[in-house]
């Protein structure tokens, strides 16, 4: 894997954790009871943003060595995986 293949994966998988991350420990306005004048209930009351970006790239940075163990260390691949449904082209 090059180092722009390693790269654009970890992209990928940080953003997809960063929303899966976005929602924890999130306490609303209505939770708290403490609603800003001119805002929605739903809005949160503290994001805590800096904690939320150290734990997506600390858990995108795992899940790109397991992708890094399991692709280039192992060798396996989606050509890896066995075929269940028979070929029916090759008669």
């Amino acid at each position: 894997m090059s180092v722009l293949t390693g790269f654009a994966v970890y992209f990928i998988i940080w953003w997809i954790v960063l929303f899966a991350v976005l929602p924890i420990g999130v306490r609303t306005q209505a939770d708290e009871g403490n609603v800003t004048l001119g805002t929605t209930e739903s809005a949160p009351l503290h994001l805590r943003m800096r904690k939320k970006l150290l734990l997506t790239s600390l858990i995108s940075a795992a899940l790109l060595g397991i992708y890094f163990l399991v692709t280039v260390v192992f060798g396996l691949s989606f050509d890896s995986i066995p075929r269940i449904v028979p070929d029916f082209s090759k008669q």
